[in-house]
């Protein structure tokens, strides 16, 4: 379902310190806006903001970049990440608006992005669309250009056939599947989990979370 317009995103957008307005500026060169070395990892398709803002907030030692292709959504993921720091400084936290279908215009093995997230991307289940998944061998030869040398995947969805086609990309793509689970919380992985809104509301309505962690080999 499509987010309703927030007329007062891209306004609020325009005046946050880590609201990246032109991405491809910072090819090669992300960890500027840090001014640290610390490690960065990036969510494709952060949505709200809830599991990144999260993240950012228990993990102060790891920079993080937040990708949505919606102003509206950045919005509301902008309002989140302030509302779950309240008075601490986001100073490892940066959000952009971009098509992650081209990601490697943003990135490049300069960049040596430590981890991928992908939480509850759309399935595209038509057979035409699934180029545009996520976890396809076109998006996966993108990012094996930017990530690490023991660079991770983090991949969790709800939908079966996505879940079980994206094994196959992975490995196609040179990728290990280091751990996976299609019962996230039957499963020993749950007790280092941090929950997405979307997951919390799936598993609520008994659907099977599935999760795996893949890695270059």
């Amino acid at each position: 379902m499509r987010m309703r317009k927030k007329v007062w995103a891209r306004p609020e957008l325009n005046k946050c310190k880590y609201y990246i307005k032109d991405p491809t500026e910072l090819k090669g060169n992300w960890k500027s806006i840090f001014k640290n070395q610390n490690p960065l990892h990036v969510e494709f398709g952060c949505g709200k903001g809830s599991f990144i803002s999260n993240l950012a907030f228990k993990n102060s030692n790891i920079n993080y970049i937040g990708i949505d292709i919606s102003d509206d959504v950045l919005g509301v993921a902008r309002r989140n990440i302030e509302e779950t720091f309240g008075d601490k400084e986001i100073d490892n936290i940066a959000l952009t608006r971009f098509d992650i279908q081209y990601c490697s215009k943003i990135f490049d093995e300069s960049d040596d992005i430590h981890k991928i997230y992908i939480c509850f991307c759309n399935p595209w289940p038509r057979g035409k669309h699934h180029k545009r998944r996520l976890t396809h061998s076109r998006q996966l030869v993108q990012y094996k250009e930017f990530l690490n040398y023991n660079g991770e995947i983090y991949f969790k969805t709800d939908h079966d056939q996505l879940f079980a086609d994206s094994q196959r990309y992975l490995k196609d793509n040179g990728f290990k599947i280091k751990c996976i689970t299609h019962d996230l919380y039957n499963s020993e992985f749950l007790k280092n989990n941090l929950p997405t809104k979307h997951e919390i509301m799936f598993n609520e309505m008994g659907i099977p979370i599935k999760f795996l962690i893949a890695k270059i080999t």
